[in-house]
């Protein structure tokens, strides 16, 4: 989960889930909100990509204020380029082509954001799309935006948790005791389910901060899990705002092992584990991911400052590389050894954009994406050298259930995830906002294709 989801005004809160940070109608253009309340250039934590995200914003928002046509279309296309080309970007293409007054070209760059499987009418509704409105190609190209919002379901409700006000985040399986974990970020537990919707709680975080990403070690009867003091919540003590801690329980007896506090501002909200037995965690508002020593339970930075928001990360078959999605930028391969990351190409046609949980199998990878519009679970078939995308097809889109989807698991070749969650219920403080109710979250399931690899 991306914290920065926190502080949108357009999603959950209104991405690091962790919170994740959506791109809004502003004063004509299409702008984005502070990615951190804490953010600063001078944090050596913080990523350098971040700090040129922040400043391209900025560069954007001064060159609109003072109808710098030219450098708010180039400003635009610069951040295009550092989205990797995500749809999100795209749309803010098209908003600095419309108040340049390129129709033809914004109109191009509405069909690109349309064929991405993107929809967002109430972006459409600024005026700066006032002049393209009229157009007659536009009507052709809504028609075909709105195909983008119809319901898809592939995937069956296999249960149905009791507790409305759990607000789950993560989850994980324990193949021997056949039970699923799940973090709550609002009884700042862990929870053990089984599949027939039997829980109890297996433990409380030790500063009753909100649990976060969870991760099962089986081999080792080891559970690991994250905490993380969010910064803005009420249920937090402010004095503990940006900090984050990795937990290590036995999973027979429940018992905390080991609690490493994480670096000074880090949010540590999404997690794997590595074959040896260590773990990869993701700090969604510093843009880090790191390595955590099963062994020695040190942290070691493993990116070079390319990641704005990673979440979930997967690793490579070969184990050198990892799969890593960032909130904003898509999918980034990382060399673990040298540090460099090459991005999977969007083409413009795939949205890479706006992963919170991301899984593989074989030659698939399986991702739950809250940040797209809409939001939805989807699957991606890479090519032979995994580094491109064939084909991509939906799990579920659009569904009066979805919600906001957060993470999932690969359970005997089937693919569980959480739906309805509840996180569009909650202010920026963690409070339930004015006239929200939160009904249950869900668990569904979708079975993967038995030929796929």
């Amino acid at each position: 989960m991306d914290l920065a989801k926190l502080r949108t005004v357009s999603r959950r809160l209104a991405p690091p889930h962790s919170c994740h940070l959506r791109m809004v109608v502003g004063i004509g253009c299409i702008a984005l909100l502070s990615l951190t309340s804490s953010f600063s250039e001078e944090n050596p934590a913080v990523s350098s990509t971040m700090v040129e995200f922040h400043r391209l914003q900025d560069d954007m928002r001064k060159a609109h204020a003072l109808h710098d046509t030219a450098a708010y279309l180039a400003d635009s296309r610069k951040f295009l380029r550092l989205l990797n080309g995500s749809p999100d970007a795209v749309l803010q293409r098209m908003s600095a082509e419309a108040f340049c007054g390129e129709e033809a070209s914004a109109l191009s760059s509405y069909e690109q954001f349309v064929r991405m499987g993107q929809s967002s009418e109430s972006a459409l509704q600024s005026k700066t799309f006032d002049k393209l409105r009229e157009l007659p190609h536009f009507s052709e190209i809504h028609s075909a935006m709105t195909k983008n919002d119809v319901p898809i379901s592939t995937a069956t409700r296999v249960l149905q948790m009791v507790d409305a006000d759990i607000l789950p985040e993560d989850i994980d399986y324990d193949s021997r005791s056949k039970t699923f974990y799940i973090t709550s970020v609002l009884k700042r537990n862990v929870v053990a389910i089984d599949m027939n919707g039997h829980s109890r709680v297996f433990a409380e975080a030790p500063d009753r901060w909100p649990t976060m990403a969870l991760k099962v070690d089986s081999r080792r009867g080891r559970l690991w899990v994250t905490e993380v003091a969010i910064a803005g919540f009420d249920t937090v003590s402010k004095s503990d705002w940006g900090r984050s801690a990795v937990l290590i329980y036995d999973m027979r007896t429940g018992r905390l092992l080991q609690r490493l506090e994480g670096p000074s501002g880090a949010a540590f909200g999404d997690m794997t584990l590595g074959p040896n037995g260590d773990a990869i965690v993701s700090d969604g508002d510093q843009g880090a991911v790191y390595r955590v020593s099963f062994n020695s339970q040190q942290f070691e930075r493993l990116d070079d400052g390319s990641f704005i928001s990673p979440q979930t990360a997967v690793f490579h078959p070969d184990g050198r590389h990892l799969f890593v999605p960032d909130y904003f930028r898509g999918i980034g391969i990382l060399d673990i050894p040298t540090k460099a990351v090459v991005w999977i190409p969007m083409d413009g046609r795939y949205a890479l954009n706006g992963i919170d949980g991301l899984y593989r199998s074989g030659r698939t990878l399986i991702a739950t994406q809250n940040g797209t519009s809409p939001e939805r679970v989807v699957r991606f078939q890479l090519d032979l050298t995994l580094q491109h995308i064939e084909s991509e097809s939906i799990i579920e889109r659009a569904t009066d259930t979805l919600g906001d989807p957060t993470h999932g698991v690969l359970v005997n070749g089937s693919f569980y995830y959480i739906a309805n969650s509840g996180w569009d219920a909650l202010d920026e403080h963690g409070n339930r906002r004015d006239g929200k109710v939160m009904s249950p979250a869900i668990l569904m399931r979708v079975k993967l294709n038995a030929g796929a690899q």
